[in-house]
């Protein structure tokens, strides 16, 4: 094969398998064998397929390359430690995992642990206590929902369905991108299953099932809108909860001081409300990390406040309301209650706020700790909580509006009010960092437009601070208290939003356990028979309060699920417009290894997203600059799938047409959960030495396979050895000897049976003169400098679009494209050293 005539080439991870071509030249392919510019046979995967040879008969032969990794952006990800820790965990001691459990306390249970503040006060706001009934039904009511929803369906059912230790709704989207391919943004590669967090593992050919609704899914469009709408729908209700929770949360423990202080009315309890969010929101750009050490003993405090005022009200008051654990007093409720009845399971729905947060939560912690800690400390002392406040409300059934501050001893309410004051604001914190990792993950995945992200700590990747999400979810919870007044109306919003985000996981985990699990068909479909008939019964009954606040979460999620999926449209067409205009192998061919203009020195870097293919953009650089690069490489930074794509495995190389071309391509793969913060002069110091280590590797390669294709011309002619070989191991054997000293050479060692396998050209691959050529012209453009090419791109609809598409694409996509961070600023490129050219895309 003739070196000067490889097209494409590749230093990847794997095991690779190389389908060749005899004759006057040859060309390689991306390694994970998806389609390229040119002709040219492609990698493919390893397997048993055959390889034909002109003029030289049928030879069968496997070629395994394991290449080392090379990471030429290790300062994207900016190496943070205990980054990989949740992915990669073993298991974690006794002692270990009791610590994670108390930090939970203080992360994840803060809104659910604050529900008992206004539990009670909503529900006989609409259901006036008359008799015993009422209380002990409404107390049933909500135990058995605590029983059913956070213990049974996410302690022990959701939390299994994790993304490689990551939960939340587009954690479920993204698994369910994995082993179907679903994803509308058509940029997958087979390379990206190799990821070592991937773990894919195909439904087996037994369970036809499976394998039937991963063929429907991929087949029809309109279920793969579906399910990204009801992703959709999801995060903007967890963001809607992240204005809710702060509202609700500080309003309800300010509200003590209204029995407490004379003359503390609700203007009071609104403008203390409002002073409170205001210092919240504040301080965000600080980070949690900076108060976070109080969070959980603060909550622990909270927590065993809870308890033991429950047991204390239930000695005193009344021990017979145990009797509440029978469920036959939900019936006799509804029977007295009827109407009324059901409209106040929106006030009982609101004792399970918070219980997405441990689905949510998840990658900060660990499936065992979230469930030690809901099980030993949550669970007993909410029960206890509820048990003590209905034992006071059968004593003293006027004082539902204040039943937990009235319940309180006498002497404990200034100890009690400081720390539910603080339980609330560590609840809001909760949410308001949800909502961050949310909008993260959504423009990870291209669902959202891109926003100034700062990373507030270098220990703990997940915890970020967005300041334009955060202003306005600081606006918007000043709105709602202002314009409440009062925890009734906001309750009747917040349950809409809690049950909504239930009902997208319950689906979600239902696609899990049918399309990954591969559960029994009647388990499978008992789950949401279960638990999405109780959260559809809880819709009903909060929808009957839109009115009356129901309307403000539903306002929330249609704006962001509007923003979100006309993003996601627009980025969509704009990236299939970029496949249709990429640039043809054969017109670069034409070109010359001129490019049709003069090449100067210097490296240019040009930023586009096609994963395969030379874009369109080139070409209108070629036209508008004089000169271009003599080194150019296509940088694609791409987010697949998973949380975190391992350094190791971040980067994909290969060459881009012939070697006097001088152009390359590196895809760089991050998860959602990645963190990219770089300096681009180390950034351009790792991509020449990583480059430089592709180009040796790529050398040694080509002088390998010469050696072998020389071997297979000589093993025709001695038959006796070749056909035992051949069936023995599809001549495997002969191939071990220079591929494990492949990788001996690579650590600088070397044997006498490695001398004895090698010529003397692989032996010393530094006296190649077109790699010392190569090498030699790629550090005199490195001195030469660096220059970011960047596309300016202007979407238009086509003129006969339809009139709402034309709207879509053309004003609100626009906008948001030009008001949003751009391209420089979000790959963080120097400005001083960037060229832009605009384009307009006709979609």
């Amino acid at each position: 094969m003739g070196k000067g005539e490889i097209e494409e080439s590749s230093s990847t991870v794997g095991l690779l398998k190389r389908s060749t071509t005899g004759g006057s030249g040859g060309s390689t392919r991306w390694v994970d064998g998806s389609e390229v510019d040119s002709e040219s046979p492609p990698w493919l995967l390893f397997g048993d397929e055959e390889i034909n040879r002109e003029g030289y008969g049928s030879v069968r032969r496997r070629l395994v390359k394991k290449p080392k990794r090379v990471d030429s952006f290790d300062v994207e990800a900016m190496e943070i430690s205990v980054a990989h820790a949740s992915h990669h965990k073993k298991e974690a001691s006794l002692l270990n995992t009791l610590a994670l459990a108390f930090q939970t306390l203080g992360v994840v249970y803060g809104d659910l642990g604050t529900s008992p503040l206004y539990v009670f006060s909503d529900v006989f706001s609409k259901v006036p206590i008359t008799s015993e009934v009422d209380v002990l039904g409404a107390l049933s009511i909500v135990l058995y929902t605590i029983a059913l929803l956070p213990l049974m369906k996410y302690v022990f059912i959701v939390l299994k369905a994790n993304d490689n230790g990551e939960g939340g709704t587009f954690a479920l989207y993204s698994l369910i991108c994995r082993y179907a391919n679903v994803n509308l943004l058509p940029n997958r590669q087979p390379a990206d299953e190799r990821i070592s967090s991937f773990k894919l593992k195909l439904p087996t050919p037994e369970l036809e099932r499976a394998l039937n609704l991963k063929e429907i899914l991929e087949r029809k469009s309109s279920l793969k809108t579906l399910l990204l709408l009801l992703v959709l729908m999801g995060t903007s209700m967890i963001i809607g909860d992240g204005i809710l929770t702060p509202a609700m949360s500080v309003m309800s423990a300010v509200s003590g001081l209204q029995g407490k202080i004379p003359g503390f009315g609700t203007n009071a309890l609104v403008i203390t409300s409002i002073i409170i969010l205001g210092a919240l929101f504040s301080i965000q750009n600080y980070g949690s990390s900076k108060v976070g050490f109080t969070f959980a003993p603060a909550l622990a405090l909270w927590f065993f406040s809870l308890g033991s005022i429950g047991i204390y009200n239930l000695l005193k008051h009344d021990v017979t309301v145990l009797r509440a654990l029978n469920p036959a007093y939900i019936y006799l409720f509804f029977k007295k209650n009827s109407t009324n009845g059901w409209s106040a399971l929106g006030g009982c729905v609101l004792c399970i706020t918070g219980a997405e947060a441990m689905f949510a939560d998840l990658g900060h912690f660990s499936v065992k700790s979230i469930q030690i800690a809901f099980t030993s400390v949550v669970f007993p002392c909410l029960f206890l909580a509820y048990f003590g406040q209905a034992a006071y409300l059968m004593k003293h059934p006027n004082s539902y509006s204040r039943v937990f501050y009235d319940s309180v001893p006498d002497g404990f309410f200034w100890p009690v009010f400081g720390i539910a004051t603080l339980a609330a604001i560590i609840a809001s914190q909760a949410m308001i960092s949800a909502s961050f990792s949310c909008v993260k993950q959504a423009m990870a995945l291209g669902c959202f437009p891109r926003l100034k992200i700062i990373h507030t700590s270098r220990k703990h990747m997940g915890q970020i601070y967005i300041p334009v999400i955060n202003w306005f979810l600081m606006i918007m919870c000043m709105l709602v208290v202002a314009a409440f007044r009062s925890t009734t109306d906001i309750a009747n919003a917040y349950g809409i939003a809690e049950v909504g985000v239930m009902i997208v996981s319950t689906t979600l985990v239902t696609v899990v356990m049918l399309l990954i699990w591969q559960t029994n068909l009647f388990l499978a479909l008992l789950f949401p028979l279960i638990f999405g008939t109780m959260e559809l019964i809880y819709l009903s009954a909060v929808l009957t309060k839109i009115l009356e606040g129901g309307w403000l979460p539903l306002v929330f999620a249609s704006f962001f699920l509007c923003v979100m999926y006309l993003w996601n449209y627009g980025s969509v067409l704009k990236y299939q417009s970029e496949v249709k205009q990429k640039i043809s192998m054969d017109f670069m061919h034409e070109l010359g290894s001129s490019l049709g203009t003069v090449r100067v020195p210097g490296i240019g870097l040009l930023y586009n997203e096609l994963v395969q293919g030379i874009p369109s953009i080139l070409g209108q650089f070629l036209l508008d600059l004089p000169a271009i690069h003599s080194v150019i490489v296509f940088v694609c930074i791409k987010y697949v799938p998973v949380p975190i794509v391992p350094q190791d495995e971040r980067f994909l190389f290969r060459r881009v047409g012939p070697k006097d071309y001088h152009m390359f391509r590196c895809v760089a793969r991050y998860g959602y959960k990645d963190v990219r913060k770089e300096d681009h002069h180390a950034f351009e110091q790792l991509l020449v030495d990583s480059l430089e280590k592709f180009l040796r590797k790529e050398a040694l390669d080509l002088a390998l396979e010469s050696n072998l294709n020389q071997q297979d011309l000589d093993s025709i002619s001695v038959k006796s050895r070749d056909e035992s070989e051949m069936q023995d191991g599809d001549g495997m054997d002969e191939l071990k000897i220079p591929l494990l000293s492949d990788q001996r050479l690579d650590a600088g060692a070397s044997t006498s049976e490695a001398s004895m396998a090698l010529p003397a050209s692989v032996m010393s691959v530094d006296e190649d003169p077109s790699l010392e050529y190569e090498l030699s012209a790629l550090l005199e453009a490195t001195e030469s400098g660096f220059t970011y090419l960047l596309g300016h791109g202007d979407v238009r609809a086509k003129k006969n679009s339809w009139f709402i598409k034309k709207l879509s694409i053309n004003y609100f996509y626009a906008f948001m494209r030009k008001n949003c961070r751009g391209g420089a600023a979000t790959m963080r490129v120097p400005h001083m050293n960037i060229i832009q050219v605009g384009m307009t895309y006709m979609v």
